[in-house]
């Protein structure tokens, strides 16, 4: 069974291709394809409100060049979301009307809660050690989402309007982070340690850079160092020094930023880094309700 992805946030457009197949009744899950396009919705809709011309005819361009590798691969079923940005754009539904004539992609809107439980369907909690809570972090360009696992359930899961493209264009108020402390030290408490699992493309791209084994984690004192060096640094010599695309050395800083606040804040000092994502999450979902129909 073929099963896509498409996940259209405030940074970036992505499309995911898995293959499922069924070993010793477990499902596997196989990376076919993964495409990244840097649309920066967020930049324009959290500056005037709307989605400018240009980057909805991106949109539009981007989910007709999905469409088609969907058929190249034979994709049978698929689910496409939108998230902040979309969420908070005056034409965002004009948006997916054109978008559904021009390529026939349905794109739902989701709310923020249902992102965050996007990423907690990748379960990645429930095969780590049970002796610990886990906090899952999504950092995306619009919104922080945060998804509190203890005792083998979840139990919190909240969406913040705090994310890299909002905090590239000053629009995070200190009232934001106050709400966001506030939270955190309410909601996320436990008798046992709490290890963080970080998802996004830029706590990938750190993990990447740390050059730490996969499966261990990062230390929040290695976050707290990259991010000093960081916010040191002009875009340009982030470019230059560490091979970045331009849409990655603007924000990293800022996703960074985000990471060490909400770590601190809860006492966490780890983060497991496992590759994981809105993308993904939507593919298992797909997956479990395909099962569960059966």
């Amino acid at each position: 069974m073929k099963i896509a992805a498409i996940d259209i946030g405030s940074n970036a457009a992505r499309l995911l291709i898995n293959e499922v197949k069924i070993n010793n009744r477990q499902p596997e899950f196989i990376k076919l394809n993964l495409l990244r396009i840097p649309l920066r919705l967020g930049m324009d809709v959290f500056t005037s409100g709307k989605i400018g011309e240009e980057r909805e005819k991106m949109v539009i361009d981007s989910m007709k060049i999905f469409s088609d590798l969907m058929k190249i691969y034979k994709v049978e079923h698929y689910r496409a979301c939108a998230t902040s940005a979309m969420r908070d754009a005056a034409n965002g539904q004009h948006i997916i009307e054109e978008v559904k004539k021009t390529s026939g992609i349905d794109i739902e809107i989701i709310s923020g809660d249902e992102e965050a439980s996007l990423v907690f369907e990748n379960h990645i909690a429930e095969g780590l050690d049970k002796e610990f809570a886990y906090l899952y972090i999504d950092v995306g360009g619009g919104s922080t989402e945060l998804t509190f696992y203890e005792n083998g359930k979840m139990v919190y899961e909240k969406s913040f309007n705090i994310g890299t493209i909002r905090l590239l264009n000053n629009l995070v108020t200190p009232d934001n982070w106050k709400e966001m402390q506030s939270e955190i030290k309410e909601n996320i408490v436990s008798k046992r340690p709490i290890v963080a699992i970080g998802s996004g493309g830029n706590i990938n791209k750190v993990f990447s850079m740390s050059k730490t084994k996969d499966g261990k984690p990062m230390s929040l004192a290695h976050l707290k160092k990259v991010y000093k060096e960081f916010d040191d640094m002009t875009v340009e010599e982030r470019m230059t020094k560490y091979n970045m695309r331009e849409d990655r050395a603007d924000v990293l800083v800022h996703a960074l930023k985000i990471f060490n606040n909400i770590m601190t804040w809860s006492d966490i000092n780890r983060i497991f880094v496992p590759k994981i994502s809105v993308a993904d999450g939507l593919i298992h979902n797909i997956y479990s309700q395909l099962h569960d129909k059966k």
